[in-house]
């Protein structure tokens, strides 16, 4: 069976050929390559290496060479096709099934990618000629060598109106294919194409093979747009394609970095700087698929905006972009320029040292999406500070991720809680080591002594017990439904014991399904995703006293108040701790701390005696 030539270039691209390799071979990295034993001789030196950027392998000793559907026919003694489909299942590829129609438009794209190439070369040679001096002297005046300029093989386009087209049109490259390719436009009254790109400095635009797909253009005059990029073509798609990413991607693979800026001069001023890892979006805010195509290559790419309001938005609108997109591992860190400066004029006034200052200083997205919740806003009153929780809440429920769900919630409710919550710091001693103030009228927490009750022995537990984690999740196994309920608060709230706290992760992995699940079936799944021990010592006699269906009204307030108890067990905690700093040192700020988390406990700190 034929494949297109497209379809195949995108498997090549999804799969890792070190990870295909790695399933036979035991590869040990040594620079840029892998290596092993040739899995298809014996061998007892590594003579096998596995070269991941250029995406081949090749053994020195039987002289086997090949891409990964290579490796796979060879290695599972499969065909090319079943190869291909093996490949592509893995990575959850649709094969095509190539019509005659479909080989004619693979046809059509070879003749665009040489219409590209040909007008990148066209650019090129005007910029060197005496038309291109005024480009030539821009690219000079923003401290490009010649050496930079060829690199990225910057161009000019003629200030005319068919220069380009005169020069490229032939038998070969009709008026269509230009136009197609984005080279050429048409008018709409059907008068003759004429050329998209004039008097202006060219950028070429590649894609991860670095063919040239699109031209990005400056203007050095006051004509507006100050940038134009080229339409939309079957090549090019804005919106999915980074400026750099061919020239960047070797260098982000190997320091696992990749740096996300703002325009083509920043790019190539970072290049140049040794920040060879940097790319930019093609003049617009950054979409899902260029920040997917980033972790292609490292795992927390690095998004670097201007120190001003315009970069606060940006910022904003980077996050709120890749937040529902979030997996395991795969999120984004922030940089912030200092006002006024952008990455060219900063090196240009600083050096690189300067640059790499603003990186090292970059925030992770979790941090980000807080500061920029809570800047400038009021948060003086319980309305104030609901309205924030709520928006909070409603960007973590919008990540797809479970995980990654549950733990922005709890990092937002962590910083929610640390919000109103009393702030201590450890107060010292006088040089005589007498406390800094005395109380005559101790309150009631104080004892005949003078100290507290409880000074001198261990402080209590910081959390009411795991008793009650059994309990809310043995309420949750007899009674399946109530999960719709109380999900969202079991989601933000870890367990102490972690084998517990695995359960309660297990039981929120069924929560869409929860309405329509009896005990036996909710039980049934827990064990086959292998949770039968600690299940077997969960639902004891406490949980069967509610077991009966119509108990689940009743099940429902137990389940609330042992939640109310529990989740007071950080505050709790707190006033332990307070407790032991104050026998060590009954200062005055020890105490006013002491005192602080006792009022905004109230009630609550007795209401706990007696529950275990």
């Amino acid at each position: 069976m034929a494949f297109p030539p497209r379809f195949l270039d995108e498997l090549r691209t999804r799969v890792s050929l070190v990870g295909v390799v790695g399933r036979r071979v035991k590869l040990t990295r040594k620079g840029r390559e892998h290596s092993g034993l040739c899995p298809f001789h014996n061998e007892k030196t590594p003579s096998f290496t596995v070269n991941e950027d250029k995406g081949f392998f090749h053994c020195f000793g039987c002289g086997a060479h090949g891409d990964a559907i290579g490796f796979e026919m060879r290695a599972n003694h499969l065909s090319f096709t079943e190869a291909v489909e093996k490949l592509a299942g893995e990575c959850g590829l649709e094969v095509p099934v190539a019509t005659p129609e479909e080989r004619r438009q693979e046809a059509r794209r070879a003749g665009l990618h040489d219409a590209m190439e040909a007008a990148c070369r066209f650019f090129e040679a005007q910029l060197r000629g005496t038309g291109g001096r005024e480009g030539m002297a821009y690219l000079r005046g923003r401290g490009l060598d010649a050496e930079t300029i060829a690199r990225f093989r910057l161009g000019w386009a003629p200030d005319k109106r068919d220069a380009m087209k005169n020069a490229l049109m032939s038998e070969t490259m009709p008026e269509s294919l230009l136009t197609e390719a984005g080279l050429l436009k048409k008018p709409e009254d059907e008068r003759a194409a004429f050329d998209f790109f004039r008097g202006r400095v060219t950028f070429p635009v590649t894609d991860r093979k670095g063919r040239i797909i699109a031209f990005g253009a400056r203007t050095l005059g006051d004509g507006q747009p100050k940038y134009l990029n080229s339409p939309d073509t079957p090549l090019f798609h804005k919106g999915s394609t980074l400026y750099g990413l061919a020239l960047a991607r070797e260098a982000a693979r190997d320091k696992g970095l990749v740096l996300a800026v703002e325009g083509y001069m920043d790019v190539i001023a970072l290049h140049r700087a040794g920040f060879d890892y940097a790319v930019a979006p093609l003049g617009t805010a950054l979409t899902e698929a260029q920040i997917e195509e980033m972790w292609r290559l490292a795992d927390e790419p690095i998004l670097c905006f201007d120190g001003d309001s315009a970069g606060q938005r940006a910022m904003a609108r980077a996050a709120d972009r890749a937040l529902p997109i979030l997996k395991p591992g795969k999120s984004l860190r922030f940089a912030v320029l200092p006002a006024p400066e952008d990455p060219d004029s900063l090196i240009k006034a600083r050096g690189a040292a300067a640059m790499q200052a603003v990186l090292d200083a970059a925030r992770p997205l979790s941090e980000v999406v807080w500061e920029l919740a809570v800047a400038g806003r009021p948060l003086d009153t319980p309305e104030r500070r609901a309205a924030l929780e709520k928006e909070l809440k409603d960007k973590a429920f919008g990540i797809n991720d479970e995980t990654v769900r549950w733990q922005y919630l709890g990092s937002f409710r962590d910083r929610m809680k640390a919000l109103t919550r009393p702030q201590w710091k450890p107060a010292g001693r006088s040089p005589q080591g007498q406390a800094k103030r005395r109380f005559p009228n101790d309150p009631p927490l104080r004892g005949p002594d003078g100290r507290l009750p409880g000074a001198g022995r261990p402080a209590p537990p910081p959390s009411p017990g795991e008793r009650q984690e059994r309990l809310l999740l043995a309420i949750l196994v007899v009674h399946p439904p109530l999960l719709e309920e109380v999900g969202e608060r079991l989601g933000e709230t870890p367990f102490s014991d972690s084998g517990l706290d695995n359960l309660r992760r297990g039981i929120l992995k069924h929560l869409d399904i929860a309405r329509d699940l009896d005990s036996e079936a909710m039980r049934s799944h827990l064990r086959a995703d292998g949770f039968s021990r600690v299940l077997d010592s969960l639902v004891d006699a406490n949980a069967q006293a509610i077991a009966r269906p119509d108990a689940i009204h009743e099940a429902r307030s137990l389940w609330e108040h042992i939640f109310t108890l529990y989740s007071r067990k950080e505050l709790a905690a707190d006033v332990g701790h307070a407790v032991e700093a104050f026998a060590r040192d009954p200062s005055e700020a020890n105490f006013d701390y002491l005192a602080a988390l006792v009022s905004s406990r109230g009630r609550g700190l007795n209401e706990d005696d007696g529950h275990d």
